[in-house]
């Protein structure tokens, strides 16, 4: 059986990483995009295992983890709000976030990690219709993070993802590579 090189080191160094941790730690303020088309900016002040406190200008709000699909640091805030697009199609499905994590849509580890050495621009869309175009630079269990257009850095919580396509409009959702099996092995594995 052929291994993929440096995933294993790979993801025994960010696979348990959480966004949110090291958005607590450096007390950055963050715009938060959550479902329902809200937003919320302020820097975490604590966290449960589900959920975050975001102190703002309205006090300290309690947000669940899921309820978050992106964040960004407020600075980028004008310039993102430029580069994200709306699906739509997607948009009309009125889809929120799904708790259950087997009913998600799923990207495999092993897909994810050729993207950040190929440096291929992706097309993820979230659950409401969002989507972000940029380089995959990371990722780990729970968060995928990207460099959109001027360098400019996101980062999609894995369980807000509708979709993943390539450029030229190849899924990369674990569900369709089942049925397609059109992928093509990445030239890291050995």
């Amino acid at each position: 059986m052929s291994q993929l090189q440096g995933f294993s080191d790979y993801k025994k160094e960010h696979y348990d990483f959480s966004c949110f941790n090291a958005l607590e730690t450096s007390g950055e303020p963050t715009r938060f995009l959550l479902h329902g088309g809200k937003s919320l900016t302020g820097s975490i002040t604590r966290q449960t295992p589900y959920d975050i406190y975001v102190g703002g200008e309205e006090g300290e709000t309690l947000v669940p983890k899921v309820e978050v699909k992106c964040h960004f640091p407020a600075s980028s805030d004008e310039v993102l709000t430029k580069l994200i697009k709306m699906d739509k199609k997607v948009k009309t499905l009125e889809l929120g976030p799904i708790h259950a994590p087997a009913h998600r849509y799923f990207i495999k580890n092993k897909t994810l990690y050729p993207l950040i050495k190929e440096r291929q621009v992706m097309i993820l869309t979230l659950l409401e219709g969002e989507v972000v175009k940029g380089l995959v630079e990371n990722f780990s269990r729970y968060d995928i993070e990207m460099r959109m257009k001027g360098g400019v850095a996101i980062t999609v919580l894995r369980h807000a993802v509708y979709d993943m396509r390539d450029k030229k409009g190849r899924c990369y959702l674990k569900s369709f590579q089942k049925q397609a099996r059109d992928w093509q092995r990445s030239e890291l594995f050995a």
